[in-house]
């Protein structure tokens, strides 16, 4: 591992009524798509890499899902803060 790249690694649970579907998928996509980091989640022993909304839809996390989230990369932290967020606030439904 290089110095000065941060690997973090947290856990979310989902709380949007209908789980992971479209909209909250293009949400995760879009706000990954300038990340420089490297992101996956991993869900029931599948993990996968969110930059892909095929891949998140096929994860079909429902609410209550808990999601290992592991971000490394030199804008870690800031990814990570905006997952976490987006995951709190249901991707704004």
């Amino acid at each position: 591992m290089k110095a000065g790249v941060n690997k973090i690694v947290r856990c979310v649970q989902v709380v949007n009524a209908l789980g992971i579907h479209t909209r909250p998928a293009t949400m995760i996509v879009k706000m990954l798509q300038n990340c420089k980091s490297q992101v996956s989640f991993t869900l029931r022993k599948e993990k996968i890499n969110p930059k892909s909304i095929m891949s998140i839809l096929m994860l079909a996390a429902a609410k209550n899902s808990r999601i290992t989230i592991e971000v490394e990369g030199e804008d870690s932290e800031v990814v990570m803060e905006n997952l976490v967020e987006g995951f709190k606030s249901s991707f704004g439904e």
